[in-house]
């Protein structure tokens, strides 16, 4: 089973440090609050994406990767974590705000789809500075081929930072709540 050692301590992060907030907007969800709840039919889209106010004028790159961390069931995430998303190349555009990519994912994005009738699930996204060595070329699928479901489970999150040289943890990062109901209310 994947450690969640790293996943638990950038949550404590978001949590101590609003500095680490990563502006998301969702849907018709904007400016999103660590931990609020969307409709599972908001998060079919990838999200927007902006970097906190401290990291306002960088010029680095930056990858994404999202997770759910209570996949299938939050009493029994015997499946999870499930990978989401994979996304390198995001920059910050000065005149939006907003972080922009024309790389190739390296796993498409997947919308939110926690089975009825599990508790909320987490879905947290996790931004990376981008390290200049990184062959996204040797990770992207060939011909943007989608990622398919089986190859999202049991996703390892340490492991893969290692392996894509991922050291010094995220620089922000957030995440909402998923219900499995149509109004996303209780």
């Amino acid at each position: 089973m994947p450690s969640s050692k790293n996943i638990n301590s950038y949550l404590e992060e978001i949590k101590k440090d609003q500095s680490k907030t990563l502006g998301l907007s969702i849907g018709p969800h904007k400016d999103v609050a660590t931990g609020a709840k969307i409709p599972k039919a908001d998060g079919q889209s990838p999200p927007e994406l902006r970097l906190p106010a401290s990291l306002a004028f960088s010029t680095d790159t930056y990858i994404m990767i999202a997770i759910d961390i209570d996949a299938p069931f939050v009493s029994w995430p015997g499946l999870g974590p499930i990978l989401h998303w994979v996304q390198p190349g995001f920059k910050h555009d000065p005149s939006t705000g907003v972080l922009t990519s024309s790389e190739p994912f390296i796993a498409n994005y997947i919308g939110p789809a926690p089975p009825p009738p599990s508790s909320p699930h987490r879905y947290c996204f996790f931004l990376y500075k981008q390290p200049e060595s990184l062959d996204v070329s040797k990770y992207a699928p060939k011909d943007g081929k989608k990622v398919g479901n089986f190859a999202r489970m049991w996703f390892d999150l340490e492991k893969y930072e290692k392996e894509l040289g991922l050291t010094g943890g995220i620089v922000a990062g957030n995440y909402f709540c998923v219900l499995t109901s149509k109004l996303g209310t209780h």
